[in-house]
Order: structure tokens, then C-alpha cells, then sequence
């Protein structure tokens, strides 16, 4: 049976504060049936319930006073139902009152020092403990009794080692945590054993989620469960911070790294309609909103909008652009259906090389190279032979298991298909300082010192480092035979940081050494700054066109319009349709002429 999260869908999520217990529900249906919204992600139980709940534990909204029914959950539901709208429950279990805390201090999350993490009056609690493990349950139960909610997300449910104000609390040592962990509970994240910890947290939030979702397969199998990536539909939340750096490609990079570990799982984009919670009132940048749309379902994930309390309360002045946006995916959902990836490039990303995988990204994305994401922990669990190109950023020794097709490493990365002897390793900026390889290109990073097969190709011999200074001095560079790139059979190895330096210094040099290496890019005269996404999906073979033009420092500014421009199209299609331009393409030996782009332009082949 195809049940009704497998088909594009498009939420609206309103996040109640308790003062919004008696809201209009006909109005705010009304507001979601013209933006273009099917589902409400509606505030139901856990720090508040939204409902007369009748569990001890849970604490009654004291606003719902002010309806005559005293119940939101149930007027919103019977409301929702005669227009076709779905009813998602939010949920939160991270936090309970001062009251609940008291009575149950094994449920509280307990910081290194002894200390409880309390904010605004609430205390957080652990996953460890049977708030988590027991008690959530018993909510699911009363509201599954009384409402037949369409699905389920619960917010913030991890171990609170950071709190609304960013402050670092530290890993929970609570009675439960201490009897599960095998071992002393490291302190914070300098602590040895950290790593472990780490671990252990995946692995218990991993067997809660699981428990959840056979719960509610077994009580409500057309109630899916939102939350991480072993999920029914996976969450991802896109938003700004203030004091965080800008990755432009965020939205993007989530959801290709869900949808290439499971394409045929559901990915939620819940995109944050505000700057920051500190600045909730404050409307986040529409062309910066419209990106975190546009990234979504380019990569196959479906359209959020979250904002706190109601239309009414809070009518940011992103919501226009993300209603254009909503019912354009509304008005396309058989281009949207069964959308999932169709790169041939595999760029895998680990978060110990950051800048790196930043920079090979942006490199791929510039020279019109479609690819997907994956992260490291997960390569044992994708069929990697989809693939003809498999990029590895500084990732140290790299296992593919049966994988032939070709690779392409950088840094660290080793791979038994490439044995390569490491020799010595410049890493700070004092070695690196002065190093280029011949052609005159520079060095940034790392560069490990590496002796090659016999048999293997070599390029890009470096230079021995000399004065830089004064202009008088700076001579004494020698060949030397140091590899600055290494070929053997399908596997290309660059052994130092190519793509940290074009992230951090931008010289296309890097960017198109290494691109050069990976090919497969799309034929076209597009400018660099039209990203472009391939996919499948139940209409054939779709190309989304991004206008990146608008990435600029820490924002995002309107984009200029680009174009026309020429591009091919794969072998055998016969028809191409624009669909923001509203247009047929020609093909023409394998070529169409694409309209000039604004935001962005979605080409469906057939």
C-alpha cells in the first residue's frame, strides 16, 4: 500500500506559543489552503499540551480556557479533515516543569558538576532516562485514543549538551546514563572517551527512534514519525543564526546526503521563517528564504514553512516568496513524485575535513559537475556501483569494499586499490609556507610527502621551498620528486589539501586540476554560477537549474537574471519542458536553447 507521505507534500508548521491556545482554526486553514500547504504541523503535547490531557505528567495549556471546546488538537483535526488537509502532531519531550523535575529527578538531565540544566523555569531532561524511554509513549497512547493525527515530529530530541543560549553544559551523567554507558562518563568534548560517548548517544537515540516508529506502525500505520535519518520522512531544518558563518549550499548538501543513503525515503525541508529564535520576530531575508525552498526540492525533499505562532501573529515577509514557491511544487507534484538523485558523482563528505569537502563541492558545482552527497559513516550502506566517480576529501585510509569504478582522493585518503608510501607530512602553515608544485601552483594545508608505485603515474612534481623574502632573496627553488598528484588505473590521487585551498584562497587553478580529473561535467555555456541537479523522477528525467548569482557575503542578494544559454540533454530525449518559463524546448542535436533564468528553472525530459 502507497501511503500518503510517499507522494510530494507540502507542510506548514505553526509553532504555538502557549498564548496562541485559542487561535481562529478556520483562518489559519484558510491562510494554508492559499499558500499551497496540504499538512499542518501543529503543536500538540510534551512541554505543553494543546489538549485536555488527562496524564499526570503532561501539563494542560492554561490558554485552551479560552475555547469553548478547551481542545485545539480536536478542533483543528475535524476542521482540517473536511478540507483534505492533514494534521501532524509536534511534539517536544525535552523539557518539563519545576513541578515534574521535582517528583522525578532520575528523568533530569544531570551535568558533570551535579548540576541540573534549567531554562526558563523548565528543565531538560535525559533520552537515557524513563521520561524518554516510557513516558512518551503513554502520550503518543492518549493522543493516538482521541485523534486520528496524520504523522508525528519531535522536536530537540537529543542529550541537551548546548541550550538555547548556546551555552555548553556538558555530557549528562544522570543515573540512567551512568548505568547504560559502559565505562566513566567523559566530562565534555575535550574529554577522552568522548568519541565513544558520541557513540553511545547515536546508539540510544537510534533505539528510541526505532521504538517509536513500531509504535506507531503498530497503533496508526498511516502516522508516519519526522525526525533523523532512520526515520519514516526524514528532518532536516533549515535557518539562519546570528554569529554562525553562512555555508550558502547547506540546504542542498542535507538532502542529497539523506536522499543518497535512501532515495526512496521522504526528506522534510522545514525552513525557519525567522533569523534566529533570539530574533523571532524578525522575518528572515526573502531571497535567503527562497534558497532554502528552491535547494529543497531541487534534491527531492518536500517543502516546509515554520513559523512561530500564527499567520496572523507573525506575517514575515518571506511568506510570499515561500507561498510562490509551495504552490509552484503544488502545481508540479508529478515532477516532484519519485524524485530521487541521478548524479554519476559521488563527492562523500566527512566532518574532520571540513574545508575541504566545502571546497571540492563549490569546485563540482562551479564546472557544471552534478553530484550527491554522502557522509563517510555511511558508505558501507550505498550501493556505490550507481556510481562512475567517487571523490574522497582527505578522509585518511578509505575502505570501498567491492567498488571499480574510479576515484578521486585528496590529502590523507589512502585506498588499497592505491598503495602509496607516506614518507613525511607538512601541516602547519610554517612547512606549507613557500611550497608549489610545477606550473607554478601554489599550496595550501597539508601535503603529505608520498612515494608512488613504480608502475604509477606521476604529475605536479613540487618545488623545494625557499626565502620568501626579501624581493632580493627569493630564489632556490628545485624539482624535486615529491608527487603532487598520483595515477594508477582508475584512481587519482591528489596528496595534499586541493580542495581547503580553493575554498580558503579561490585560485580556479585548484578548482580546475582537480575537476579535470573527476569530468562529467554537462555540456553547456551556462556561467559558473548556475548550479545544476540531476534527477529521476515519474516524469522522466529532470534538470533543476539553480541562479547562484545572488551568493554573496553572509547572504544572499537578488540574483541576476541569466541567460539564454545552450545546454545538452542526455542521448534519446525527445522533449523538453521549462516549467518556471512555461516553455517547450527544441532539441536539436542534443542541444536546447534554456530561457533566460531568474531564481531558477526546472527541465523535464522525455
Amino acid at each position: 500500500m502507497r501511503l500518503w507521505w510517499q507522494d510530494p507534500f507540502r507542510m506548514f508548521q505553526t509553532n504555538l506559543r502557549e498564548i496562541d491556545a485559542g487561535l481562529d482554526v478556520e483562518s489559519v486553514l484558510d491562510y494554508l489552503e492559499e499558500f499551497g500547504a496540504d499538512t499542518w504541523l501543529l503543536s500538540v503535547g510534551g512541554i505543553l499540551s494543546n489538549y485536555p490531557t488527562d496524564l499526570e505528567f503532561q501539563t494542560r495549556n492554561p490558554y485552551l480556557a479560552e475555547r469553548p471546546s478547551g481542545d485545539l488538537v480536536g478542533d483543528a483535526v475535524k476542521a482540517a479533515a473536511r478540507r483534505g488537509i492533514r494534521v501532524m502532531g509536534r511534539m517536544d519531550f525535552s523539557k518539563i516543569d519545576h513541578r515534574r523535575a521535582e517528583a522525578h529527578p532520575d528523568w533530569c538531565f544531570v551535568g558533570p558538576t551535579g548540576a541540573r540544566q534549567v531554562y526558563n523555569g523548565l528543565t531538560s531532561v535525559c533520552p537515557s532516562g524513563d521520561y524518554y524511554q516510557v513516558k512518551l509513549f503513554e502520550v503518543l497512547d492518549e493522543v493516538l485514543d482521541r485523534y486520528p493525527l496524520d504523522g508525528f515530529f519531535c522536536n530537540w530530541m537529543s542529550f541537551n549538551e548546548v541550550d538555547y543560549s548556546r551555552v555548553y553544559h556538558g555530557v549528562c551523567h544522570c543515573v540512567a546514563c551512568q548505568e547504560r554507558y559502559d565505562g566513566p562518563l567523559p566530562d565534555d568534548r575535550d574529554s577522552p572517551g568522548y568519541a565513544d560517548w558520541q557513540r553511545f548517544s547515536k546508539d540510544v537515540l537510534a533505539d528510541l527512534t526505532g521504538r517509536i516508529r513500531d509504535h506507531l506502525a503498530a497503533r496508526r500505520p498511516e502516522a508516519p514519525l519526522v525526525l533523523g535519518d532512520q526515520a519514516d520522512i526524514v528532518f532536516h531544518e533549515a535557518n539562519n543564526a546570528v554569529g554562525r558563518r553562512l555555508w550558502h549550499h547547506r540546504t542542498s548538501e542535507s538532502v542529497s546526503a539523506a536522499k543518497t543513503f535512501r532515495p526512496t525515503v521522504p526528506v522534510l525541508t522545514n525552513s525557519v521563517g525567522f533569523v534566529d529564535m533570539p530574533y523571532r520576530m524578525a522575518s528572515e531575508d526573502p531571497h535567503h528564504f527562497a534558497q532554502y525552498l528552491v535547494q529543497a526540492i531541487a534534491r527531492g525533499a518536500n517543502p516546509s514553512t515554520y513559523i512561530m505562532g500564527t499567520p496572523e501573529t507573525t506575517p514575515y515577509a518571506c511568506l510570499d516568496v515561500a507561498s510562490r514557491l509551495t504552490r509552484f511544487h503544488r502545481d508540479h507534484s508529478e515532477v516532484y513524485r519519485d524524485l530521487v538523485p541521478a548524479a554519476q558523482t559521488l563527492l562523500v563528505r566527512s566532518e574532520r575535513s571540513r574545508a575541504e569537502f566545502e571546497g571540492l563541492y563549490l569546485a563540482l558545482l562551479q564546472r557544471h559537475v552534478p553530484f550527491d552527497v554522502l557522509p563517510e559513516h555511511r558508505l558501507a550502506d550505498v550501493d556505490l556501483s550507481r556510481y562512475q566517480v567517487v571523490v574522497l576529501p582527505d578522509l585518511g585510509p578509505v575502505d570501498l569494499g567491492t567498488y571499480d569504478g574510479a576515484v578521486v582522493a585528496t590529502g590523507t585518503t589512502t585506498v588499497p586499490a592505491l598503495p602509496i608510501r607516506p614518507l613525511a607530512r607538512y601541516e602547519t602553515e610554517a612547512e606549507v609556507r613557500s611550497l608549489h608544485l610545477e606550473g607554478g601552483v601554489p599550496v595550501f594545508g597539508t601535503f603529505e610527502v608520498v612515494e608512488a608505485p613504480s608502475d604509477a603515474e606521476v604529475a605536479l612534481r613540487a618545488l623545494s621551498r625557499a626565502p620568501y623574502g626579501p624581493p632580493e632573496k627569493c630564489h632556490g627553488h628545485v624539482l624535486l620528486d615529491r608527487p603532487g598528484m598520483v595515477k594508477q588505473g582508475n584512481v587519482v590521487l591528489f596528496p595534499w589539501t586541493i580542495g581547503r585551498a580553493y575554498r580558503e584562497v579561490g585560485l580556479s587553478v585548484h578548482r580546475d586540476l582537480f575537476v579535470d580529473q573527476v569530468g562529467g561535467a554537462v555540456q553547456t555555456d551556462l556561467p559558473e554560477q548556475v548550479e545544476i541537479v540531476v534527477g529521476r523522477s515519474a516524469a522522466g528525467f529532470v534538470v533543476h537549474l539553480l541562479n547562484r548569482s545572488g551568493d554573496t557575503d553572509q547572504r544572499f542578494a537578488p540574483p541576476v537574471r541569466i541567460g539564454p544559454a545552450r545546454l545538452r540533454v542526455p542521448a534519446g530525449v525527445r522533449e523538453v519542458r521549462a516549467l518556471v518559463a512555461q516553455e517547450r524546448l527544441q532539441v536539436s542535436d542534443g542541444w536546447v536553447q534554456v530561457p533566460e533564468i531568474g531564481l531558477f528553472d526546472v527541465l523535464v525530459c522525455v
